[in-house]
């Protein structure tokens, strides 16, 4: 393809990478191979900029799987370019959000023990208030063996079920009481409080 007119971008100008869009959107998968050449460099330095060098090589691959899916509502009413930088924004944008989200679900992770030990008596009631919150019988798995240190064949045998069923229960209690603490760390300071005592 010979470059058009305007801009250089990478190897291409804009308006030949337009039409590298244009082609790709139609189905063309060496015109799709090319897009993606073409931009990969500064869709990876906006990348790296924006959140971190370290994951810039996995945020650039989600930004051209989102882009690829997103390409048949392409309208051209902005350059491929701008188009294509304003996905990677957003992918950069969501990758924060979730690490600011996960920063918080592990500060607050800290009130549950993870292993079989006694809690100290400051994470009881936010404990208490969090299970509360979760179905009886995954809460009674999660007490049993992290809270009160049962091992998984004594807590079968408080329950009267089989071992994997309660290595699920507890699998699935901790799943659930990660979803609280992220859904609280999302929620309005109104709806829900991790704080001592507090309840929904």
């Amino acid at each position: 393809m010979e470059p058009l007119d305007g801009p250089a971008y990478g190897e291409l100008t804009v308006d030949a990478l337009d039409l590298l869009a244009r082609e790709a959107q139609a189905g063309d998968e060496v015109a799709l191979r090319r897009f993606v050449d073409a931009s990969y460099d500064q869709v990876w330095r906006l990348c790296a900029a924006v959140v971190d060098e370290q994951g810039a090589d996995d945020l650039a691959q989600e930004t051209f799987v989102r882009a690829v899916r997103a390409l048949s509502g392409f309208s051209g009413r902005s350059s491929a370019r701008t188009w294509l930088l304003a996905v990677a924004r957003n992918t950069c944008m969501d990758e924060l959000r979730a690490r600011t989200r996960r920063r918080r679900r592990d500060r607050a992770l800290a009130f549950v023990p993870v292993e079989a030990e006694a809690p100290d008596a400051s994470r009881l009631p936010v404990l208490t208030d969090l299970l509360s919150r979760i179905e009886p019988d995954r809460r009674t798995a999660f007490v049993l063996t992290r809270v009160l240190g049962l091992d998984y064949r004594e807590a079968a045998d408080v329950c009267a079920c089989p071992v994997g069923t309660i290595r699920s229960r507890v699998a699935r209690a901790r799943a659930d009481l990660v979803a609280l603490i992220e859904g609280a760390a999302d929620a309005p300071a109104t709806s829900l409080s991790l704080g001592p005592g507090t309840n929904a």
